[in-house]
């Protein structure tokens, strides 16, 4: 019979805690170029882990705050940033920091079960101006439209952030090997929104209306709040079918649909 393998403290916290280390040092260099950081910025890196990516970061920065919830991992991250004058470690829950005042950015290989959680973060955090998040491949793909659909946070952020997958890592990268490849994720916020600030709230409670899915097409959502015609010939000049399915509407058309209906 085989030896069962008795699993250490250091495993139960990955398991809990999603955490699968990046030991490869091409995947850190991919990671590192994607989120192209420059000497002025300050960086905050999520799940630090224990420091596999800290010091390419930290390199290429103004400064670096690694946090990193987990005391096992965090205490070697604490020894890594002890020697990298720019570099701050927190042994804390990255989704329970203040956003700095001043603009940042976001890196980090984050824990898979966290990413929609982290993701939120950014998108409310003021000073962000882009994220740069290893996440699983699918999720990438969803949300940058990889797959040729859209999904609705990425529709309704759209006129603020830009959604990109920018890169692809092997499953083999990490230590323990997760079950699925990754891909680097960049949100980045556009120096200039596509809609006014005072209209923004309007184009979300119409991309909320096209995606509830209620009246069986997006031409039938629309129809329920804007005139029926009006939507007839928003759908045309966004070269879109009446059954087109939500999720295939590219975000550039609807910011056309947006524009058309509420046009004055």
């Amino acid at each position: 019979m085989a030896t069962r393998r008795t699993r250490t403290e250091r495993d139960r916290s990955r398991r809990v805690l999603s955490q699968n280390f990046l030991a490869d040092p091409a995947a850190i260099a991919r990671l590192v170029r994607a989120a192209r950081p420059d000497p002025d910025t300050l960086l905050l890196e999520v799940g630090a882990g224990r420091g596999q990516l800290t010091r390419a970061l930290a390199a290429r920065c103004r400064h670096l705050v690694a946090y990193e919830v987990d005391p096992s991992a965090a205490a070697e991250l604490a020894r890594v940033c002890a020697i990298v004058p720019n570099a701050t470690h927190r042994q804390a829950d990255f989704l329970t920091a203040v956003p700095p005042a001043e603009p940042f950015d976001v890196v980090g290989n984050i824990p898979w079960s966290l990413t929609s959680a982290v993701v939120r973060w950014c998108l409310v955090a003021p000073g962000l101006r882009a994220a740069t998040l290893l996440t699983q491949a699918e999720y990438a793909r969803r949300r940058s439209g990889d797959y040729g659909r859209w999904t609705r946070l990425t529709v309704s952020t759209w006129p603020e952030f830009g959604w990109r997958l920018v890169g692809r890592v092997p499953r083999t990268a990490f230590r323990p090997v997760p079950r699925v490849d990754a891909g680097i994720l960049r949100v980045e916020r556009r120096p200039e929104a596509l809609l006014s600030p005072a209209t923004l709230p309007a184009y979300r409670r119409m991309v909320e209306l096209g995606f509830d899915g209620a009246g069986g097409s997006l031409a039938a959502s629309l129809g329920r709040r804007y005139p029926g015609a009006r939507v007839a010939a928003a759908l045309r000049a966004a070269r879109l079918d009446a059954a087109t399915p939500v999720g295939h509407v590219w975000p550039e058309q609807w910011l056309v649909l947006f524009r058309l209906l509420h046009a004055r």
